[in-house]
């Protein structure tokens, strides 16, 4: 029986509504793939809390988590990922790669441009489809 992960991700929007896209390393599991910033919930931490902490530790700056966008779950060969998204905003600090390949500001209609992780996409076609 494959494992279950449960992760959250961050829709980090600026001022000129561009949301903040990772790009994961050729060394990380699904290489290549753009996805939001984030990872796994630790036990005992709240969704919004886990948020908080990875990006602190990914890309040194400081969120606010605003809205849940959506809930996926989607099976990969090895694991099964449930990727919860929320809406950020960045209230200090500037991100900075620390794991990732390359982070980079993309307007919402450049969203889908993107080669995306197969569990991301559901919340980018309803970004794409909305103003939230």
């Amino acid at each position: 029986m494959k494992k279950t992960v449960h992760v959250v991700g961050a829709i980090i929007e600026n001022e000129d509504k561009e949301i903040l896209c990772a790009l994961r390393g050729p060394d990380m599991t699904l290489p290549n793939l753009w996805e939001f910033p984030g990872g796994k919930i630790e036990a005992g931490e709240t969704k919004e809390d886990a948020l908080r902490r990875e990006i602190r530790e990914e890309l040194g700056c400081t969120i606010e988590v605003f809205d849940h966008v959506e809930d996926t779950t989607y099976e990969y060969d090895k694991v099964i990922v449930r990727l919860e998204t929320f809406m950020a905003k960045v209230i200090s600090g500037t991100p900075v790669i620390s794991e990732h390949a390359e982070i980079r500001w993309v307007s919402r209609d450049e969203l889908l441009s993107l080669n995306w992780a197969p569990a991301d996409i559901p919340a980018i076609e309803k970004l794409s489809n909305t103003i939230l």
